[in-house]
């Protein structure tokens, strides 16, 4: 069993270091509301900190989901941040979702300090986390995620290394990718069949059995025709993410028609008052 360390007790991180907990790991928990961590020891045991660099120190990993970008640099760097209490040796495991490029720079930081650091968004949801069934991409050098991933096994189904630093982040917009093409196509569909008259779960139990089935269609589409959206992923992170994916869709050269027109109808949904909905929403704005 490990010492680790986990900053960010949100929606996701609450739980995943849940499992930890449960797991048998040693645990230390810092969140930016101090609230939240007391109420997650409270619950699983282990301790609170009051500075990621206090959270850091004497572990064997220290874990991460938070934001963004700047939420990322603001727990890693400094006389307060994780990297300032970390032990030679350590390893730094971010499940955060954010550019490759500051996935970069803060793994270069920490090579530098003598640290270990693996890039590890995850896919699966607030069900996915609480279920410790979490997919987890990851990037960074093979000997430090032979290190982390029995570790990371605590709360996910699948992991695996995809290349060096920033090639999880990479794998990661992929993914978001993915949804956001086949979110709008679910709701297209299903507002379709609704203005035609049909019964859309009628229709759904037939189709999803073929090539049209998947993920969102089996999990989402009930609660799309009942009008509601607080299930999942909230619209406003997803129009970050799908942000990163543009941004960075533009620095490598790559075109995401697609995924640049979702994106705007996201900001449709938003300007509705959506932004917190979960992202089969989508199907609000064609209503």
């Amino acid at each position: 069993m490990a010492k680790v360390a986990f900053l960010g007790l949100g929606v996701m991180g609450f739980p995943m270091a849940g499992h930890l907990a449960a797991k048998g790991h040693e645990v230390t928990v810092y969140n930016r509301s101090a609230a939240k961590a007391e109420a997650w020891v409270a619950k699983h045991g282990g301790r609170s900190a009051a500075t990621p660099r206090e959270a850091a120190m004497g572990q064997d990993f220290v874990m991460a989901c938070v934001g963004n970008d700047d939420d990322l640099r603001g727990i890693c760097l400094g006389a307060d941040g994780a990297f300032a209490g970390m032990d030679a040796g350590a390893v730094f495991v971010d499940h955060t979702t954010v550019s490759a490029l500051v996935t970069r720079e803060l793994s270069g930081v920490a090579v530098d300090k003598g640290l270990g650091f693996v890039d590890a968004p995850v896919s699966g949801g607030q069900a996915g986390a609480e279920n410790g069934v979490l997919s987890v991409m990851c990037g960074g050098d093979q000997g430090q995620y032979d290190r982390a991933e029995p570790v990371i096994g605590a709360y996910s189904r699948v992991c695996r290394r995809l290349g060096e630093s920033g090639a999880g982040q990479i794998a990661k917009m992929m993914n978001q990718i993915c949804i956001a093409g086949l979110v709008q196509g679910l709701a297209e569909a299903l507002a379709f069949g609704e203005k035609a008259g049909l019964d859309g779960e009628a229709v759904v139990e037939v189709i999803s059995q073929g090539a049209a089935g998947s993920w969102q269609m089996a999990n989402r589409h009930k609660t799309m025709l009942e009008d509601k959206f607080d299930f999942g992923f909230a619209v406003d992170w997803m129009r970050k993410d799908l942000g990163i994916c543009l941004a960075t869709a533009n620095e490598i050269g790559a075109s995401l028609p697609v995924t640049a027109l979702v994106d705007q109808f996201y900001k449709d949904v938003q300007r509705m008052g959506g932004g917190r909905n979960d992202t089969s929403s989508l199907i609000r704005r064609l209503r």
